[in-house]
């Protein structure tokens, strides 16, 4: 699916892979790519795809239009106040699956936000690796405005920007500026908005010289260290250093290094997708 000529269309997503880069771009515009049940879907469905595809090694998830995600679509919200607590639940589970399908890939994920990030919108900041903000953009954990809560992303929120800026953030709902999203930690990098593309290119291409499998196995090991008691993490993280030590990437890396050469997975030259 994702390696046909030109990419992949729809009205939901537009998915172009460009060598080891693939692009995928929430194409609501009209709606300013808020969530509904179709688009988290897609969202899932395109992610387990891109896990299960050895060609690809960065991902890029940006959004058309103004805004990067106003969160949820109001039709969305509209629908579930005739949904029983039992069918809410199950909706709830479809919207977390789709946030972990892409936590976990193992794959470098580049969010490139602008203009606004809302509710699941800044939950979809959080699970990308790399979140670069061009400046200007708002963002807001807004649920309690509404009445709900921002349940399904707070694993996600938590992790990545702690329990302090949540609860002040989200018992709130105050809407927050791009260098306060970095303060934070919610992104890593501010820039002007006629910069934000050179700027996910450059950490695409630093991306790309780092091995698929040492990537993958990092990112495994993180998840799994940061649940794990300190006194247990000694014996994980040894054999997780031990086996990629011994891997393929594991081996032609050092000798790359050590011969003062690139490593056989940076590309020499490539374009954007």
């Amino acid at each position: 699916m994702l390696r046909e000529p030109g990419g992949v269309t729809s009205e939901l997503l537009r998915v172009r892979s460009s060598g080891p880069v693939c692009s995928v771009t929430m194409a609501r515009a009209d709606a300013r790519n808020a969530f509904n049940a179709e688009l988290i879907a897609e969202l899932h469905r395109t992610f387990d795809a891109l896990a299960a595809d050895e060609q690809v090694r960065v991902v890029v998830l940006s959004g058309e239009g103004k805004v990067f995600s106003a969160g949820a679509d109001i039709n969305w919200m509209r629908a579930s106040l005739d949904l029983s607590e039992a069918d809410n639940v199950e909706d709830a589970r479809r919207l977390s699956r789709m946030y972990r399908a892409i936590d976990s890939l193992p794959k470098v994920v580049i969010g490139r936000i602008h203009g606004a990030a809302l509710g699941g919108g800044s939950g979809l900041v959080a699970v990308c690796d790399v979140a670069i903000a061009a400046r200007g953009t708002i963002f807001g954990f807004t649920e309690t405005k509404l009445g709900i809560m921002p349940a399904v992303i707070s694993p996600f929120v938590l992790r990545k920007i702690g329990v302090s800026h949540v609860r002040a953030l989200a018992l709130t709902a105050e809407r927050f500026d791009a260098e306060r999203a970095l303060a934070i930690g919610l992104v890593h990098e501010v820039a002007g908005e006629d910069q934000l593309d050179a700027a996910v290119e450059r950490v695409v291409s630093e991306a790309l010289s780092a091995a698929p499998s040492g990537v993958a196995a990092t990112k495994a090991l993180f998840a799994r260290v940061a649940e794990m008691p300190h006194d247990d993490t000694l014996d994980v993280t040894a054999r997780a250093i031990a086996r990629q030590r011994t891997s393929a990437d594991g081996q032609a890396g050092l000798r790359a290094f050590l011969e003062r050469r690139n490593a056989p997975w940076v590309p020499e030259v490539r374009k954007a997708p």
